[in-house]
């Protein structure tokens, strides 16, 4: 079994914020995968299904973000999982709208739900991060996070969260360098 775990805020205030875009990640995947009913569990949603041969439990946690890593470590001591079963899906501030990157392990880039997953489980887990673009001055970065999506970057964004979520499969199977060259051959074409 492997957690792929979305990080965002509850709650319909913030469903459409930039800093939600993990949660959007992990719901793409759901839709595109049949995977079954979210349920509450872990001081989260979690539903079961499988992505290839991989048995998947997408995770949202409900903590907020500050207290992501109480949701996730509890999911991997639930299933005696170590942090390498963990993919966590997060809003980047220092990647360019839209573009994603994948590492294994690294630091948090000062993230608070990442903070929150290192100082419960460590660090050694996949990271999708999905970047949301700096507005250019530290002081505008809050809003900016906690903003919504304008609505000309939402077609570029549910495209990219549907790309997302048909290559999750390699993500699985820890094939993260063709990952990242399929989702790039498929948004230049989009």
């Amino acid at each position: 079994m492997q957690v792929f775990a979305g990080l965002g805020n509850p709650g319909p205030a913030h469903a459409g914020q930039r800093h939600n875009v993990g949660f959007m990640a992990v719901d793409a995947i759901h839709r595109a995968h049949g995977f079954g009913p979210w349920r509450a569990r872990f001081h989260g949603l979690a539903a079961e299904g499988r992505l290839g041969t991989a048995k998947i439990l997408l995770l949202k946690p409900m903590t907020f973000m500050n207290e992501s890593g109480q949701s996730i470590g509890g999911a991997l001591r639930f299933f005696r999982l170590p942090p390498e079963a963990l993919t966590v899906f997060v809003d980047e501030l220092d990647l360019p709208p839209l573009r994603v990157k994948v590492k294994r392990g690294g630091g948090n880039a000062g993230h608070n739900g990442l903070k929150s997953i290192d100082r419960h489980i460590g660090a050694d887990y996949v990271r999708v991060r999905i970047g949301i673009g700096h507005p250019g001055d530290r002081a505008r970065v809050t809003g900016h996070v906690l903003g919504d999506w304008a609505k000309p970057e939402r077609p570029a964004l549910e495209r990219l969260l549907d790309d997302l979520a048909a290559l999750a499969p390699l993500l699985a199977a820890g094939d993260h360098a063709r990952f990242m060259n399929d989702l790039a051959l498929r948004q230049q074409e989009g």
